[in-house]
Parts: structure tokens; sequence; C-alpha cells
């Protein structure tokens, strides 16, 4: 088929009060629908006597659906305010300046109570069906330093990456990338401080939840201490946490015996071994890598790799999943450029906390529409899940009093879309 017409004389209108834009929303809507968010919202939130108290539940979701929709800032939630998209979020939408009104009302203890709403929506997801249940769950944790532009962001500073910016710590479930904790902090703070109460919060969370399995915790080196060890035995933790390289840790590598090293599978080019020894009464896991060939003569000198660990297993085994700790970086990838978390737009920093536990909200609804939805538990990329599922667009029609979401002919992702909203609808609703 010849196109006789240019693009030059195709008229452009925007005036179909009927269009939805990123129509494809309705798959978490429906499913933050089912699982009571607005509503556990509205009774857990309470902003009484500081502006933008009324209909926090509302709030919420407009962050939330906007924050799944691809917004950065407060006022990319305007993408929900036009045709009719409000119509298929089931929720009334507010202004940006409303939600800018509404974040700076939160103090510490408001950004607790949406840490509170977190939870309750984590054991209801879990209930539907994408909790561990009695299965052994790992979980990653580890710290990002999310950037801001200008000296006005409070509690922004410079930190070990000589970046302005927060520095929050996360937990995230390894076999499906959900966040499971967030929290807050100054961007000066050390990767350590605050640690062992995160991780006794994170615990308990995921044990009310519903996780009921052994539980195992992997960190980096930010997360090796006494503190968090001993938090992790008392709560029936197992844990595999990086160690940094001090003087005395050196001293106990340079003693294992040359013929405790064990070749491991690497890239052509280099050579790994891997052995096992002590370290502080725990069991103490070492890598080493260097170069071999003619490169060797740059690095000619083993790079050394330690971890301490309580988990039982071969060494190998061990060592080898303490490296799978590098999905982690995949799910604050995603946080940052596909749920909102790119920018901390306010310049309170309590208004900024509350905006990192909606982008944890807004990531796990996006993974929980593919594993409810589609049962594909497996970490998903925001980015893949916007382009085929939620950035489709749609018009609404009504006929005989019922309402129509009419989509584009041929999206190839249609079978997708009806399987998982099909699914969804089956959620039992949360009253």
């Amino acid at each position: 088929m010849r196109f006789s017409h240019s693009l030059d004389r195709l008229d452009v209108d925007f005036d179909d009060d009927h269009s939805v834009a990123n129509a494809g929303l309705v798959l978490p809507a429906t499913l933050a629908a089912h699982l009571g968010i607005e509503r556990v919202a509205n009774e857990v939130i309470d902003l009484v006597g500081r502006p933008g108290y009324f209909l926090p539940g509302a709030k919420v979701m407009t962050l939330v659906h906007a924050a799944i929709a691809g917004a950065n800032c407060i006022d990319d939630a305007n993408i929900l305010r036009t045709g009719a998209s409000e119509r298929v979020l089931g929720h009334r939408v507010l202004a940006p300046s409303t939600l800018g009104t509404f974040l700076r009302s939160f103090s510490f203890g408001h950004v607790r109570q949406l840490d509170k709403l977190s939870e309750i929506v984590l054991t209801r997801a879990w209930a539907a069906g994408a909790g561990p249940k009695a299965a052994p769950m790992t979980i990653d944790v580890d710290s990002t330093v999310c950037q801001v532009h200008g000296k006005q962001k409070q509690g922004a500073a410079y930190g070990y990456t000589h970046v302005l910016g927060y520095h929050p710590l996360l937990a995230t479930r390894a076999d499906t990338g959900e966040t499971l904790h967030t929290r807050m902090r100054k961007g000066s703070a050390h990767t350590a401080r605050g640690a062992h109460r995160f991780v006794t919060e994170l615990v308990g969370r995921v044990r009310r939840a519903g996780a009921c399995g052994q539980l195992t915790l992997r960190g980096d080196s930010g997360f090796w201490s006494g503190d968090v060890m001993q938090a992790c035995r008392k709560l029936d933790v197992r844990f595999s946490l990086t160690i940094r390289q001090n003087q005395s840790v050196r001293t106990v590598i340079s003693a294992i015996a040359e013929d405790q090293w064990v070749d491991i599978e690497y890239p052509d080019g280099g050579r790994a071994q891997v052995a096992e020894t002590t370290y502080g009464g725990n069991r103490f896991i070492v890598r080493r890598t260097r170069l071999v060939g003619a490169q060797a003569e740059l690095f000619p000198d083993w790079r050394h790799h330690g971890l301490v660990t309580d988990r039982i297993g071969s060494m190998l085994e061990l060592e080898a999943d303490h490296r799978r700790h590098a999905v982690v970086e995949l799910a604050i990838r995603d946080l940052k450029e596909g749920s909102g978390l790119q920018h901390c737009p306010s310049g309170n920093f309590s208004a900024n906390a509350a905006w990192l536990v909606l982008a944890g909200l807004a990531h796990n609804l996006i993974r929980w529409v593919l594993h409810l939805g589609l049962g594909r538990p497996a970490p998903a990329v925001a980015k893949t899940v916007r382009m085929r599922l939620i950035s489709v667009p749609g018009r609404l029609t009504s006929s005989a009093r019922q309402q129509q979401l009419a989509l584009p002919t041929k999206w190839p992702w249609r079978r997708d879309f009806i399987t998982a909203l099909a699914a969804l609808r089956r959620i039992p609703l949360h009253s």
C-alpha cells in the first residue's frame, strides 16, 4: 500500500475526551483495588491537623500509578488526568500541587505509617500467591546513592561516592526482585549506619507477611559488622556477607596453604581459585583472581574477595551463590528507572522518604502483575513491562450502560494482557 499523503498535511488535535493514556494501568489498578490499598492508606495514614490530610488513599494511589507510568517528578502525575485516564484507575486523581502539599506534610512518624501500609500490602499480595510460604527465601540488602542537584535538598550531602544526594538502605527478594523494606538516610550516612536495626525490622516484616521458611541474608562489605551478624543469629537468619580487606583479614588469607586453593571457571584470559578457612569464629571463604598471559604483566598479583557465612553447604556452592547478590543492582536500577526513584522531587527530607516508600510499592505492583497475573515470579525489567502492558493506548466508550476499554488491534502482547487481567480479577477483594 502506498501512502499518497504527506505527514505535513496530517491534522493533529487534542480533543478526544474518551482517550486513555497508558490504558494498561488498568492491570496494576485492578490489583491495587483487590488488595485494598486505597482503603488501607486511608486507615493507617493520619495527617489530621496538617495540610493535605484529606483523601490520603487517593493521593497515595495517584503517586503510585504515576510512578508505574514512568513519572520521575510530581508534575508528571498530570499524565493520569488526560482524557478518560482517571476512569480506568478506580480512584480520584489529584493535581500535582495537591500531591506536593501531601508529601510535604509527612514527618518521620508519617513515613513509618507508609511503611506499615507497604507491609500490609506485601502480606496481602503474598497471601494471594506471590509469597514464598514455607520455601527458603534469600534477601539481598544494599545501599544506593540517589543523586540530587542543587543545595536546597534537606539531608542531601556528599558521601563516599563524592556525589551529592541521599544514601538509602534497600532490601529485595532475590528470586523476584520485590522490594521488602526501605529506609531513607542522609547522603553522608555510612553504609553501616542503622544496618542492624534495618535488618531486625526487615526480618520482622517478612515473617509477619507470611515467610515461614529459612531466611538467608546476603550483603556487601558495608553490612559486615558484629551487630548485623548478631541480629541474624538472634532471629535465626543465615548470613553471607562480603568482608573488608583490613590487616587481620589479609593475614588470615596469606596463611592459606597453596594446596587448599581450588580452581573455578573464569573468563578466558584470567584465572580464579577458591579456598576456605575461618575468621572471627565464622566460615571464611576467599576467592582470588588474576590475569594470565601477556596482560598478566599489568596485574601480576592475586586479588582477593572474601565472605563470612554461617550457612551450611559446600565452599564452591556458597561462593557462587554469594556472587549472585549482584541481582540487587537490577532491582535498584528498576527502582530508579522504572518506579520513580531516579529523582527525589522535594526539598523536604521526609517528603523524599515517603517518595521512596511509594516508589517501592509501585516497583512491587509491577512485579505482582506478572507474578499473580501471568505466573512469572522471575525478576522483571520494568521498562519492558511498561512498554508491553502499561503504555498501550486506549479509548473508553459506553454502550447500554456498559463501559468498554477499546485497545489497538494487532497489539503483540494482547494475549498476556487479557490473561493477566482475568487472573487479577480472580484475587479475592479486601474490604
